[in-house]
């Protein structure tokens, strides 16, 4: 059976939501050396506050299935975004580093939590279409994540006042959360889920596993993120501007995969694409490593992104189909062990790179494909049980 007129709607709703969640905090990126220069603070200071975002989203995160329970999945996202838009305009307008850590802390904990509400959702539009459509949704996100960053990066540009930059775009994303809130699904998060046995102690197992794999996506994603430059231009004396190619490579790729990815898992099932995909990421950045130069170097990255760029969408689909759990346990489990993955990769990879080589600390990419293939039995194959 097609989707209804509903079901379209609620899918665009939801693709709005992912967008403007991807584009609020990186509208702020850009602004972050003026935020830092207005406030007089050292990098050690700027580092600090950044590091309460992470924090607070460890903290709420473990809340999101209590809000969603009481609220719905839907309020909770459009809410939640609105909350976000005002905790990034407080970033930018702290008067001090108390005021900026806290904002952070507070922008880190909305984010987790729409996070969890965001997917619910999407997956629970998903189980309408009998077909995967998860991975759109978080290649929007990408999307939105580098059309925020584009924005903020031209307001810095022009001179735009970091006040009416931040305000305008709070109020613009706010507005689309709500418009994007009428059309989203009525009623409980469970109405298209089959009727399940309660949880055993075997289904923590299974999700702790899945847990474990969106943290090899985090992983990789740090990689590109804060190694490919340093890596680039350091060990193989790359430019400037080539050295960034890396994470540009890398991010690309992955949202190019997701935006395509839907269209593969429904052809070939989640759980080949996904552990074939870190046979991919291992062997392409194991070749780059064991090969180095700057070509190697940014074919591996490319690689790596679009090898792991269905994975988290996949682990978070999985946890949210085991049965007996409560709307957005298992997602808020792995989005948990996602963000604890974020957390723990740049220092592990840093004290391996000043132990032995910032080389040696990048197998850590090619480590977490081989995890991807042993875990990927885990997904759930089918992208949805309709």
């Amino acid at each position: 059976m097609p989707p209804s007129t509903a079901d379209t709607r609620a899918r665009a709703a939801v693709a709005g939501v992912f967008l403007t969640n991807g584009a609020l905090y990186a509208s702020v990126v850009p602004r972050l050396p003026e935020i830092k220069a207005g406030l007089e603070l050292s990098n050690a200071a700027l580092g600090t506050a950044i590091a309460a975002s992470p924090l607070g989203a460890l903290v709420a995160g473990l809340f999101a299935p209590a809000l969603i329970n009481r609220l719905r999945s839907s309020r909770v996202a459009a809410l939640g975004i609105v909350a976000l838009a005002v905790a990034v305009v407080a970033i930018g307008l702290a008067p001090g580093w108390p005021a900026l850590a806290l904002a952070m802390f507070a922008a880190g904990a909305l984010d987790s939590v729409v996070d969890v509400a965001q997917n619910t959702h999407g997956l629970r539009v998903q189980r309408r279409y009998g077909r995967s459509i998860v991975n759109s949704f978080h290649g929007l996100w990408s999307i939105g994540a580098v059309s925020g960053g584009l924005l903020g990066s031209a307001a810095a540009g022009l001179a735009v006042p970091l006040a009416a930059h931040l305000i305008s775009a709070a109020v613009l994303f706010s507005v689309i959360a709500v418009v994007c809130y009428r059309f989203m699904l009525p009623g409980p998060d469970d109405s298209e889920r089959a009727p399940s046995i309660h949880a055993s102690g075997r289904v923590w197992w299974p999700l702790v596993a899945l847990g474990v794999l969106a943290a090899c996506g985090a992983l990789v994603e740090d990689s590109g993120s804060s190694w490919s430059a340093i890596y680039l231009s350091g060990s193989l004396g790359a430019g400037a501007a080539v050295a960034g190619l890396g994470f540009v490579c890398l991010q690309t790729a992955m949202t190019v995969g997701r935006m395509l990815g839907d269209r593969v898992t429904d052809r070939f099932g989640q759980r080949r694409v996904v552990r074939w995909g870190g046979v991919l990421a291992a062997v392409g950045m194991g070749l780059a490593l064991a090969v180095p130069s700057v070509g190697t170097t940014l074919v591996g990255f490319t690689l790596a992104g679009l090898g792991t760029a269905t994975l988290v969408p996949a682990a978070m689909h999985s946890a949210d189909e085991l049965p007996g759990l409560a709307s957005g346990v298992g997602l808020t489990v792995v989005s948990w062990m996602l963000r604890i993955g974020s957390l723990v990769a740049p220092p592990v990879t840093g004290l391996v790179a000043d132990a032995i080589s910032l080389r040696v600390g990048l197998l850590s990419v090619v480590f977490a494909g081989v995890v991807v293939w042993l875990l990927g039995r885990t997904l759930a194959n089918s992208p949805t049980h309709h």
